[in-house]
Parts: C-alpha cells; structure tokens; sequence
C-alpha cells in the first residue's frame, strides 16, 4: 500500500483558487495527498477559499487547515507564519509556492531547508544563479523540485514536439505569441506587487511561451529585447500594463511575444493568448499555429458566470474544468491540472519508491537518481531542464528598464546576461 503526503500550498490567492486547491484536493481523494494545509498572509483569501460554494459542490466533506486561522482579524498580516508552518511538517512533504514571482526565492528555499518537496508556480526564480543554488541544494537533499509550466502538458504542445524532433516542421526562425490577462487584474491584489521595480506582463505571463518555444524545439536563446508600457493601477502604484518582447535563438531564429493586463472584461475570452511559428525546410516551409483563446466552444448564459461575468464566453475546455464522473462531486481535467499532478505523483513516486529503504545513503542516492531521470526526460520544469528560462528574465528585466535595449545572454562559467 503507497503512503500519502501531506502537503502546504503557501499564498492563497488567484492560482490557488482557480487551480492549485482543486487540484490537490482530486489528488487527496485518489489517495496521493493527505493533510492539505494552506498558509496566507491574511484571513480574507483563505475564507473565500473555506466557503466557496464551487469547492463544496466539487469535493465535498474536503477542507483544509488554514494559516492563520480563520478566527484571527482580517486586518493582522503574517508575513512569516509560512516559515512556521513549514518548520512543523513531516520530513519529505510536499511545500506548492503561490506568492508573488519575487518571494519564490525565499519560500523555495527555506521549504529546501526543512526538507519538503517543491512544487512552485512559474517562473521558479527571477535571476539565474538562484535556480542553480535551488537546483544544488535539492539534489543535494534528495528532494524534487518542479515548476509549474502547465502549457509543457497541453496536448498541442506534447503533439508539437514530437514532431518537431521528428523533423516533420524543419528548423523554427521566426514566429510570434501573444498573452493579455483580463483588464480585472489590475483591480486584484495584482496591484500591490505586479510594479515595475518587480516584473512586467512579460516576466510574468510571457515566460510561458518563452518556456515553450525551448520546450518543442530544444534552441536555446541568446538576446532578449523588452519595451514596456506604464500604467497605474487603482491604488496608485505604477505597473507594466503592457509588454512586448523579442527572443532571438542561437540559430537566428526570433520570437515576437505581446503580453498585458488588458483583455477587456466584456470580451468573450477570458484572455487571448496564441502562438504561430515558422520553420524552414529543403525546400518548403513548415508551421505550428496555435489558438489558445479559442477552442472551438463557445457558450451563452442566462447571466454572467465567466471570469469577468461576461454573458456570452469562448470556452476552453483544454487547460481546466470541473466535470462530472463516477466518483462525488467534481474532478478536474485538463492540462493545467495534469501539470500540477505530474509534479505530485513524481514526488508521491520518488518517496514511495524508497518508503522500505532505511533513510540513509542508499535512499539518498536512489532519490537522486530518480529526479535526475525527471531532469533528463524533460516534461515536467525542473531548475536543471529549465533555468534557461531565468537568463531570459534576467535579461527581459535588463532590457525593459533600460528602454528596450537588446541584452545578450552569455553562456560561460557563469551564465548571465548584459546589456550590448
């Protein structure tokens, strides 16, 4: 009989409601998870989450404990109370970080610490040698570390790189991607951490497609160029509303990505995002063209329940979706929660695969070993397959606060980039 981890997700905001919760709460009742704790900074987030309606049609009779508790004033912050609550799990647990992308670092790394597994949302870190330090210390450890690229398990994209590494597309040059969140964002708690000192709607949303175009044809890039417009939010502080980026590759191949905080709350998608690609053969040309927003489904309601409580919806039933099935309630699907339980079930796997072993060296390097076959079949993220993605953030972040200017990316003992 395989044992069950428990597992704390850390922040309980946006992701965690429309994904991650859901998620782990399907993986509790197949018999993967056990406890599910979740920690915030505050009350407010964690009792949305306690009463939703939609959790308590989807897995009924499941709940969680939550940190604070949820008799604390919703004014009191606890910053810190993550470190506690960390410090009091079971060796070789399961910790999924959902903060903001600038405290990823920390929270990763002080679950490393305590000895918990990781599973954190993208991007993993926002600087390269972060990610080798992450990457070192939990190899070190015996424990997995996977990041949260959930476009990797989209279909599409599965079907995309088989047959780019079959050659069926030829060689990538040139192509394009396009990701706009929903105009609501900027009234969410967006407000108060998505400033321009901290990211932009590249950094932020962009690296998925980044992330993917390495993914489905193994280039690795070289230059990165992001502008950026400012714009300020309800609050007052000042944000990156929009952004738009160029990846060249080292074969000579370039990427154009928009992203933003824009797609209008009336809009019948609850964001617009696509990528279209080129490639060159002998002779002829070869394309990947892929229309995320749209996938042929389209609904209209009696009143509005999309995510902006637009009437009339572009549906899409690929990423996630609670459904009916044979057991109570709900179940996800999609690849969204296919990205979050393939992290968990090699966790689940790596810790039940050693579960008879004494815990020694021999369940070290049985552990290590495990993970460095994750690393190498490179599906899921991990810092080892893909901290080329955090040289690109580096970069974006260099070139945007430096008006757009092209930054290289330098591969020699220690990667990094610099403004030419």
């Amino acid at each position: 009989m395989t044992k069950t981890l428990d597992l704390t997700i850390v922040g309980g905001g946006m992701i965690t409601n429309d994904l991650l919760l859901p998620s782990v709460y399907h993986l509790q009742r197949t018999g993967i998870v056990g406890r599910i704790s979740v920690c915030a900074l505050d009350t407010p987030p964690l009792k949305a989450l306690a009463n939703s309606e939609t959790f308590h049609q989807a897995f009924p009779e499941q709940t969680f404990t939550p940190y604070p508790s949820l008799d604390k004033s919703p004014n009191e912050k606890f910053p810190t109370l993550y470190k506690e609550v960390i410090q009091n799990m079971e060796p070789r647990q399961i910790v999924v970080v959902a903060m903001p992308d600038q405290f990823h670092y920390d929270v990763v790394k002080h679950a490393l610490e305590h000895n918990q597994h990781v599973l954190c949302v993208k991007p993993l870190v926002l600087a390269y040698k972060q990610a080798v330090e992450i990457e070192k210390l939990a190899l070190s450890k015996g424990l997995f570390v996977g990041i949260e690229y959930h476009k990797r398990f989209d279909r599409r994209s599965l079907i995309a790189k088989r047959d780019y590494e079959l050659g069926n597309f030829g060689e990538f040059v040139a192509g394009e991607a396009k990701m706009i969140e929903p105009y609501f964002y900027r009234s969410s708690n967006f407000q108060n951490w998505f400033t321009c000192d901290r990211t932009d709607p590249f950094v932020y949303v962009g690296c998925h497609y980044a992330d993917l175009v390495q993914f489905i044809t193994g280039l690795k890039p070289v230059e990165v160029s992001v502008s950026g417009v400012k714009g300020k939010f309800p609050n007052g502080n000042e944000g990156y509303m929009w952004a738009n980026g160029r990846i060249v590759y080292e074969n000579g191949a370039i990427l154009s990505v928009t992203d933003g905080l824009g797609y209008p709350d009336e809009g019948a998608g609850s964001n617009e995002q696509c990528l279209t690609m080129f490639c060159e053969g002998d002779g002829k040309t070869g394309m990947i063209k892929h229309n995320d927003q749209f996938r042929g489904v389209a609904h209209c309601y009696l009143s509005g329940i999309g995510c902006a409580g637009s009437v009339y919806n572009f549906i899409n039933p690929d990423f996630y979706r609670l459904v009916p099935w044979e057991g109570e309630g709900y179940k996800p699907v999609g690849y969204g929660f296919d990205s979050v339980a393939a992290s968990i079930n090699t966790i689940h796997m790596i810790e039940n695969a050693v579960s008879n072993l004494p815990d020694d060296s021999k369940s070290l390097a049985e552990r290590q070993a495990l993970i460095k076959k994750v690393d190498a079949k490179g599906i899921i993220a991990t810092p080892a397959n893909s901290s080329t993605n955090e040289l690109i953030v580096e970069a974006a972040r260099l070139s945007i606060t430096h008006g757009g200017r092209f930054a290289r990316i330098v591969y020699d003992k220690a990667p990094h980039a610099e403004l030419l």
